[in-house]
């Protein structure tokens, strides 16, 4: 297939699948210039789906005048079509398409700024995709400055984008739908118990998921998707994790970060590199109790790209999010902060439910896998 094409399925998988649109319905489609492309496919399938598409799209040059001009007023804003988009569009995609991972973060304060105006936004967002009000989907368009970063030339990375994405495939829909289903029956059993236990050579951390629920992502919410996930009960956590990948947060990787946790709160934490950035997040109201626990089932994923919207869903990974929960899945923990941290459990990780092994060396049991 010519790149065109590879756009064109995307888009159609997009638009007919993740958020199903209908005829009538508003979809607000967030980016940068660089994903014209897709953008333009995006318009096209919106048309032919009846629905209308309306859109921000951030060049080159506005995050450093941002950061060079902008006042705390300024950076506080709403942007009003976003903003309103949050709270009546039914329908949300977010195209990741960055110019540059490198760019410096403005002042503390200008960002602590912004957090807050934006907080009231942010539980909007929350509550309304928690109940499919606002059906929603992340996606990431390739770019040179997401290659360099994953250490793959453009046309690499751009096979890696397509190939999680299941585009290679004749029907993307189809295929889609063969994870939904085969990850139900992973989802019905683990609905079935209430205590849990990840463990590994350097992590032993158990919680319990009494009136939660563990949520099959089959793609709808992001693409790729590829996991299944619940939010602990907050004051069920204890034990001790390490995180074997990178941590990105905000452009800073955070490497070998490991947790201590007593009755739902992180006591300690420690980072083989990155310490700063642990201490800031930790300071963060809601971030020393976690949203979510996650197992990765995405076997496209083959390596470690720096991108969280793919690496948190590697098959043979489990990750645990500090700070927001999930509310369709029953969490209650609120925070600005929603950071997912990975682990490898492909060299003799378990995962138990209610005592039983149900997972081990990075796949589920065959029962409730074949």
């Amino acid at each position: 297939m010519t790149h065109t094409e590879y756009i064109d399925k995307y888009a159609h998988l997009l638009v007919n699948y993740c958020v199903s649109l209908q005829p009538g319905e508003r979809l607000f489609v967030a980016s940068t210039t660089l994903a014209e492309p897709l953008m333009d496919a995006l318009y096209r399938e919106t048309l032919k789906a009846g629905g209308h598409m309306e859109v921000s799209l951030t060049t080159r040059g506005q995050a450093a005048a941002m950061r060079e001009y902008g006042s705390p007023e300024q950076f506080a804003y709403l942007p009003t079509l976003q903003q309103r988009a949050m709270e009546e569009f039914e329908a949300y995609i977010y195209v990741s398409a960055p110019f540059d991972l490198r760019e410096p973060d403005p002042a503390p304060e200008l960002k602590a700024a912004r957090r807050e105006a934006f907080k009231p936004m942010h539980d909007t967002y929350f509550a309304r995709t928690a109940d499919r009000r606002l059906k929603r989907s992340m996606c990431i368009y390739p770019t040179p400055a997401l290659a360099e970063e994953a250490g793959m030339s453009e046309a690499e990375y751009t096979a890696f984008v397509f190939n999680a994405c299941k585009l290679n495939e004749d029907d993307p829909k189809a295929a889609w739908l063969g994870v939904r289903s085969r990850q139900q029956k992973v989802v019905d059993h683990l609905n079935s118990c209430s205590t849990f236990q990840y463990r590994n050579e350097r992590s032993d951390i158990s919680f319990t998921t009494k009136g939660r629920t563990w949520i099959n992502s089959d793609g709808q919410t992001n693409m790729p998707s590829g996991e299944v996930y619940t939010s602990p009960e907050e004051d069920s956590v204890n034990g001790h994790i390490y995180f074997d990948y990178p941590a990105i947060r905000n452009g800073e990787e955070v490497r070998g970060v490991t947790l201590e946790v007593k009755d739902g709160e992180i006591q300690s934490w420690r980072a083989e590199s990155g310490q700063d950035v642990l201490d800031e997040t930790f300071a963060i109201e809601g971030t020393r109790r976690f949203g979510e626990a996650a197992i990765g089932t995405n076997y496209d994923i083959d390596r470690f790209s720096k991108q969280i919207l793919f690496d948190e869903k590697i098959g043979g990974t489990v990750h645990m999010a500090v700070g927001q929960s999930y509310a369709q899945a029953g969490g209650k923990n609120s925070s600005s902060v929603h950071w997912d941290m990975i682990a490898n459990m492909r060299d003799g990780g378990q995962v138990l439910a209610d005592g039983e092994v149900i997972y081990e060396d990075g796949r589920f049991v065959s029962r409730l896998w074949e």
